[in-house]
């Protein structure tokens, strides 16, 4: 034990000496002074926050108007920031982003499953089949283990409803439109899509087009972040993308719909000054029967940009 000491304490002192240095290191890129001349897009979009710009780029022409048609490089894409913070850029779709897009939308649907769960356990027909199912199976066999069993079975089959009713719509998304981008939205002035890069790397993806509901105004869809890459504010600039790329085409305001289960999307949406026009319930039998609803968000980029 005693030949182990000395070897320890010599371990400790090179693992405090590279503490020091690291800690050093930090405290000198703290000091150093924040890039200049870092691109933004302030067209009066509401809630921007002031050190978003140090963080995120978004392409855009000499004066200062979004570009969705391909830029004059060689490969369409913006320069990346030179912050230190987070070298994310934001820049018009390619084709060879389509398969990251298309898995980024549909892991950011599959993680709706479980509170889609939640939300039709909390319908009172729900409840009430469940509680005849096993007061019907108790009294029937007098033992408490079949009803349990029964009720087991229920659960695991809803379950697998809600799993196979996300998969039909993420199938159903990717024929729409998310398996034909480049027809959909790049091939009209007034519509685009866009993905968010980092490091080279495609984490998240919106796109706007005008919408059907409402005549006149313009249309956030597929708005998806990867997980890894939530809470950087990348979702609120890509939102701010499509506000700044409508109202540039003289659009009146930006309309949206999202899910009743889908909360945080909800704040997302409050936080960069959507208002909420109604709630739905979708058309489809299933959806009236487990009571899933639909959110209309409204963006008014003339009130907005006073």
């Amino acid at each position: 034990m005693r030949t182990s000491e000395p070897q320890s304490t010599k371990l400790l002192i090179v693992s405090l000496q590279q503490d020091f240095i690291f800690l050093r290191d930090i405290s000198k890129s703290a000091l150093l002074p924040a890039p200049k001349n870092l691109s933004s897009h302030s067209h009066g979009s509401p809630s921007r926050d002031p050190g978003l710009s140090h963080r995120l780029q978004v392409k855009t022409d000499t004066s200062g108007t979004q570009l969705c048609p391909p830029s004059s490089n060689s490969k369409g894409r913006a320069v990346p920031t030179t912050s230190a913070m987070a070298g994310i850029t934001i820049r018009r779709f390619e084709e060879d982003d389509k398969e990251t897009v298309k898995e980024i939308f549909t892991m950011g649907m599959s993680e709706h499953v479980p509170s889609s769960f939640m939300h039709l356990l909390k319908q009172p027909l729900t409840q009430m089949i469940l509680m005849v199912t096993f007061c019907a199976l108790l009294a029937s066999s007098r033992s408490v283990l079949l009803p349990v069993v029964g009720v087991t079975l229920l659960l695991a089959g809803a379950k697998q409803l809600v799993g196979y009713l996300f998969n039909s719509y993420i199938d159903t998304s990717l024929r729409k439109d998310l398996d034909h981008i480049q027809e959909t939205y790049l091939e009209n002035k007034d519509s685009c899509f866009w993905v968010a890069e980092s490091d080279g790397r495609v984490v998240g993806s919106v796109a706007c087009l005008p919408a059907e509901r409402e005549p006149g105004c313009m249309e956030l869809k597929r708005l998806s972040v990867r997980r890894t890459h939530r809470g950087m504010g990348i979702a609120k600039a890509l939102s701010r993308t499509v506000a700044d790329f409508s109202r540039e085409r003289g659009f009146p305001a930006v309309v949206l719909y999202t899910s009743v289960v889908q909360t945080d999307a909800q704040r997302l949406y409050e936080n960069v000054g959507y208002t909420r026009v109604r709630e739905f319930v979708i058309p489809e039998p299933i959806a009236k029967i487990t009571n899933f609803t639909l959110i209309e968000y409204k963006l008014d980029l003339l009130q907005a940009g006073k």
